[in-house]
């Protein structure tokens, strides 16, 4: 100060005097001697609190032992989790397979770790918790080759120095447990005798004790016992053949607990759930350039979380790598969504020359040799594993159907909306709700039917070894009959009083429309379609058996409203496959489940036209008794030797579907003649013959799985399965491959295969329109999907 103040020059001593003198007399008098004297005070007062002295150097003193092993006990020891990770390693390091983990307070109270491994020798007990105390380690050239989880010995010394230890130690030979208490790495007493198991249980109490700093910042118990989970959670997975147990002190249900005999995939799905250990991949590489080899599970992209979750182990240590977890993220930002992550599950064994593990107080992290070139081999597996299982992705979707409550008045019309404004009485809709289709629009394709696929078929052999084909012909419907049930002790007035339209619904159901020709018919047809079939027939009879009637109201009472309206107003896209295909109705694109709708739709009209079938009448008969064979030595028959021979039950199934047989021709049109040959199939929809690869399993059900006791049920069980028998099914649709075809075969196998989309959408799609009356179900099973609307679009489009 004196330096550059060139005004006044005297001793810094002087101004110390003049500096208290003008502070009690005047502090910030007038005057610049005052100031400056002020100013040298408070200078000089500083100094003077921080005990140093500016002209002489600190002094240099060796720390006591205790506070030396505690700054040492606070890098190690971090919170709760750090003390288990260091005790469960040394548990694993003695061989132990069952470890057992219990808690209070999140570890700040009480942590008691128990293992049955080799224990602790009672020579060993008085230097146990002593720093660089370790049986693993002799020599420091000893470190390049360690394999054991710990080396410095420092983990139970750190731990005694913060809190309370309690060690009760068994080996295999001794007579009895040792019990030992430790304080600031020092033996308290002797070790004295007790019962205990073999192996040791450690007893850590009141953690961070005299570190109250520490201790305030750890006041979550909450949060670190989650840690802890975390932690005994990670090392359960890597060590499958280890039993881990962690609980709360006086609690009988454990958070963790897996079992010894569990895989590594069971242990994932036990702590992790369901969800992702079937979205698991399992990864595995080796590569001897650079000595290591990597096994594991990734998530494939059909998982993804908002954290990632991240195992990695390196030579069994459970370690952290920032570049390796970047290097596979970058590898899954292709795939996953953004902002999410993938699981991972990660175990590199490299050769122990190559790894340095002393390079952190907790050894949370460790460096390797060629650590470039590992993960690059890393990444590259993983990538390979990604694009082999990216050929199946899996959506979740939601089952979003018209409501019930939906109405006419709800309905978008193009056509009213585009008279509306080229008249001038309306505004031009959104594009967001504007229906560009016409569901009454026909296409170029219904009037060109392809070539159906029945007619390249394999034949069905004879009886006489020769094949067997189908035609349409029809049965001559020139008799009229009228059926009624007669109730017991009633008059045949009343009997015909009774008599009802064999489609006639109750006046409080739902009206089905019996309509079969174009839609643009539709008019006309509302009138008349009473009197005709599915088939486009005329109704020969009347049937009005208390049965039928009451399958047909249980069908009128379980109809959705809103899906009716849905198949009534649709348009047909295209199939996916002959299982699914896609509709549009008003803004909405839905998935259409083809075989569980067609099932119910031949159901119905196995219903509402019972009686009144016309006949598929097969050219050469087929043998009832080679059918039953053929379904016999399906795997799908479920067969086996306990059930008797299979030439034995043929026979049954053909005696036995022999004398259902006028029943049969009666009201299914089922043709079957007295030497056990099926002649005909019953015709339900027009331009439809079923999949004749399914008919030995038709045969075969009909005999097992009708109930043929009561008449209800019999109706019902039989209707079903002849309905599965016309379904459209996968298993049963030829699919041909795209390969070049010879010339004169192409027209043939091209129609053949075009036969089936043909169908599906001018045959059944169209009998979907008037004749399928939809169940209620339809709109949670996932039968009708809704994949897309127009305005929600609009809106993804509009954030992007």
């Amino acid at each position: 100060c004196s330096s550059r103040c060139r005004w006044v020059r005297v001793p810094l001593s002087e101004l110390w005097s003049q500096a208290v003198w003008s502070k009690e007399r005047t502090y910030f008098g007038g005057g610049k001697e005052n100031i400056l004297f002020c100013w040298c005070f408070f200078l000089l007062a500083s100094i003077k609190r921080r005990g140093v002295v500016m002209s002489e150097p600190g002094v240099i003193r060796r720390l006591e032992e205790a506070v030396v092993n505690r700054i040492a006990a606070g890098e190690v020891i971090q919170r709760p989790a750090n003390a288990i990770k260091e005790m469960v390693e040394n548990s694993l390091d003695a061989k132990s397979t069952n470890i057992q983990v219990i808690l209070k307070d999140g570890g700040l109270k009480l942590i008691q770790i128990q293992d049955n491994g080799t224990g602790i020798r009672k020579e060993d007990l008085e230097i146990l918790c002593e720093r660089f105390t370790t049986s693993k380690l002799q020599k420091f050239e000893d470190l390049a080759g360690i394999c054991t989880y710990g080396f410095r010995g420092e983990a139970l010394a750190s731990i005694s120095h913060v809190a309370h230890v309690t060690v009760t130690t068994k080996t295999a030979d001794g007579k009895c447990a040792l019990r030992c208490n430790y304080c600031d790495g020092k033996l308290k007493a002797p070790p004295k005798p007790c019962a205990g198991n073999q192996g040791t249980q450690i007893t850590v109490e009141d953690l961070f004790y005299n570190i109250a700093t520490r201790r305030k910042a750890l006041k979550n118990p909450s949060e670190e016992f989650s840690k802890i989970v975390e932690v005994v959670s990670r090392y359960a997975i890597h060590n499958s053949g280890v039993s881990f147990t962690v609980k709360k002190q006086g609690e009988t249900a454990p958070d963790v607990r897996t079992l010894p005999n569990a895989s590594t995939l069971d242990n994932i799905r036990t702590i992790f759930g369901n969800a992702v250990t079937r979205e698991l991949i399992e990864v595995s590489s080796e590569e001897p350039k650079f000595a290591f080899k990597m096994k594991g599970y990734i998530s494939n992209a059909n998982y993804s979380v908002k954290k990632c979750i991240f195992l990695l182990f390196i030579n069994h240590r459970l370690v952290e790598s920032s570049m390796l977890r970047k290097a596979i993220e970058s590898v899954y930002a292709a795939y996953l969504p953004k902002n999410t992550h993938p699981f991972l599950y990660l175990s590199l064994e490299i050769l122990p020359q190559n790894v340095d593990v002393n390079v952190h107080p907790t050894k949370h992290e460790v460096h390797f040799l060629h650590e470039d070139g590992i993960i690059e081999s890393v990444q590259q597996t993983v990538e390979s594993k990604l694009l082999g299982a990216n050929s199946s992705r899996t959506y979740f979707t939601q089952t979003l159907l018209p409501r019930p409550a939906i109405t006419s008045s709800d309905l978008v019309k193009p056509s009213a909306a585009a008279s509306s404004v080229v008249e001038g009485f309306g505004d031009k809709p959104c594009a967001r709700q504007l229906v560009r289709t016409d569901a009454k629009e026909q296409k170029m394709d219904a009037f060109l039917q392809p070539v159906n696929k029945s007619q390249v078929l394999p034949a069905i052999p004879s009886a006489a070894g020769e094949p067997w084909s189908q035609d349409s012909e029809m049965l001559d419907a020139s008799d009229f009959e009228v059926l009624s049930v007669k109730d017991i002790g009633s008059s045949a007035n009343a009997a015909e009083k009774d008599l009802q339209p064999c489609n006639e619904e109750p006046s409080s159901g739902p009206s089905r429309k019996r309509s079969r020709a174009n839609l643009l018919d539709d008019v006309n047809e509302a009138d008349s379609g009473h009197d005709m079939t599915a088939a486009h027939l005329p109704k020969r009879r009347i049937i009005n058996l208390t049965s039928l009637l009451s399958l047909r109201e249980e069908i009128s009472s379980r109809n959705h409203t809103g899906l009716q309206d849905m198949l009534q107003n649709h348009v047909f896209i295209g199939c996916v496959n002959p299982q699914w295909a896609l509709v549009q109705y008003q803004t909405k694109l839905y998935l259409i489940n083809s075989t569980k709708l067609s099932q119910e739709l031949f159901y119905q009209i196995l219903t509402f036209d019972f009686g009144n079938f016309g006949v598929l009448r097969l050219s050469n008969p087929a043998p009832l008794y080679e059918l039953a064979m053929m379904a016999l030595d399906s795997p799908e028959s479920g067969w086996t030797e306990d059930d008797g021979p299979k030439e034995g039950l043929a026979e049954y199934i053909v005696d036995f579907l022999r004398t259902k047989s006028e029943m049969l021709q009666d009201y299914f049109s089922l043709g079957i003649d007295e030497d056990g040959n099926l002649t005909g199939l019953p015709l339900l929809l027009e331009n439809y013959i079923p999949a004749l690869e399914g008919l030995p399993m038709f045969i075969l059900r009909l005999a097992t799985e009708v109930n043929w006791d009561e008449e209800k049920e019999c109706f019902e069980s039989l209707s079903k399965e002849c309905s599965m028998f016309y379904s459209i099914r996968k298993e049963y649709t030829l699919h041909d491959p795209p390969i070049l075809l010879q010339l004169g075969q192409q027209h043939e196998k091209l129609g053949s295969d075009k036969s089936w989309k043909w169908t599906a959408e001018h045959v059944i799609s169209k009998a979907y329109r008037t004749l399928l009356l939809p169940p209620k179900d339809f709109a949670e099973n996932g039968t009708i999907l809704q994949l897309a609307n127009l305005p929600d679009l609009y809106k993804v489009f509009e954030r992007c």
